[in-house]
């Protein structure tokens, strides 16, 4: 018989990492674990990890949710969590984790088992000019030929700038960049704003205008010099049907996929067939999950095969995240299979 019991989890960031939503400084994460009653020593945990305003899942609910879930695991199919994605994500990831021997094994494939790395891009978050340049800097240094720039929340002209700099410094063969707006932009400027920015040769915008706005959305994606991906757009579809009319509809050249909160593996998984199905590329992003979130997505990427660099680069965030077996050498993420992932620490 299956037993089940979590802990909530308070990620403290290293440094205060801005967002268009605004800045945060911590992040509540809620941790679920899972193991059968006659063999308690082997266990999977997986993460529950809403971000608020951007989840679908009522945050100050999470903990009544999960009390009904442990207290009713082994029939699952009685618990409404239509509503709650992050839960629906924790609990496939302890599922799988606990199948596999209880040792972080949500995949076996060539990654999990330490034997291939997967690429990614380098993050860097909104701050000011200054601060940007000088992480820029950074992540380049490290080697990274992929950066990802949140933009929209400091003035259009300096980050305008900013991308300049780069770009007369770092040619399109030398440096990929990637561009996330997080709805910031209003829709009668948006288009003003992509073709500013078009002359600096950029992979991609992810987000240009809110989300359900899907005529106007469609309209940018049909003009657009640059490549759109839809991020936030996705957040709030988790019907089939629904999922196949906004991508035939607006017909962008990426989506952006956050199993968080897309309601679980499974539910990224049905993105991934419909996008094929339209000719649309995606890449895989962490939504601040800490390790354990983390590692599960890096694997559930490594199903596949994308040549894309993938957006899992927020393992090293965090003041107080869980040690783990995962390795970031330049922009290769990996695992290191001789390092025991111990996680005593939670309060269990």
């Amino acid at each position: 018989m299956l037993k089940a019991e979590f802990c909530s989890y308070l990620l403290k960031f290293k440094l205060p990492s801005g967002t268009s939503r605004g800045v945060l400084n911590d992040k509540p994460t809620w941790f679920i674990k899972l193991w059968n009653s006659d063999n308690p020593f082997v266990f999977g945990i997986g993460e529950c990890s809403p971000i608020k305003g951007l989840s679908r899942d009522p945050i100050d609910k999470v903990d009544q949710k999960l009390k009904e879930v442990c207290a009713k695991i082994n029939e699952l199919d009685s618990v409404d969590l239509k509503n709650f994605p992050c839960i629906k994500f924790g609990l496939e990831i302890a599922i799988n984790d606990l199948k596999n021997g209880g040792n972080k094994t949500i995949f076996n494939n060539s990654f999990s088992k330490g034997e291939t790395s997967i690429k990614i891009n380098g993050l860097i978050w909104m701050d000011t000019k200054e601060k940007m340049l000088k992480s820029i800097g950074s992540k380049i240094k490290e080697g990274f030929n992929c950066l990802k720039l949140k933009i929209g929340a400091i003035n259009f002209n300096d980050e305008i700038e900013l991308i300049k700099l780069i770009r007369n410094e770092f040619s399109l063969s030398d440096l990929e960049i990637r561009v996330d707006a997080n709805g910031a932009f209003k829709k009668e400027e948006a288009m003003k704003k992509i073709d500013q920015l078009s002359k600096f040769h950029l992979h991609s915008i992810e987000q240009p205008i809110a989300p359900n706005q899907h005529e106007e959305l469609t309209k940018i994606c049909t003009k657009s010099a640059i490549p759109i991906a839809l991020d936030e757009e996705l957040i709030s579809i988790s019907e089939k049907k629904e999922k196949d009319d906004l991508l035939k509809q607006i017909n962008p050249t990426y989506i952006i996929l956050k199993p968080s909160l897309l309601g679980g593996l499974k539910a990224t998984n049905q993105w991934i067939d419909l996008a094929k199905k339209y000719d649309i590329g995606w890449w895989m992003t962490s939504a601040l999950e800490s390790n354990i979130g983390l590692n599960a997505i890096a694997q559930f990427t490594a199903q596949y095969s994308n040549p894309l660099p993938q957006g899992l680069g927020t393992g090293k965030i965090y003041n107080n995240n869980l040690p783990s077996f995962l390795h970031l050498n330049g922009d290769l993420l990996s695992i290191n299979r001789t390092i025991n992932w111990d996680t005593r620490s939670l309060p269990f």
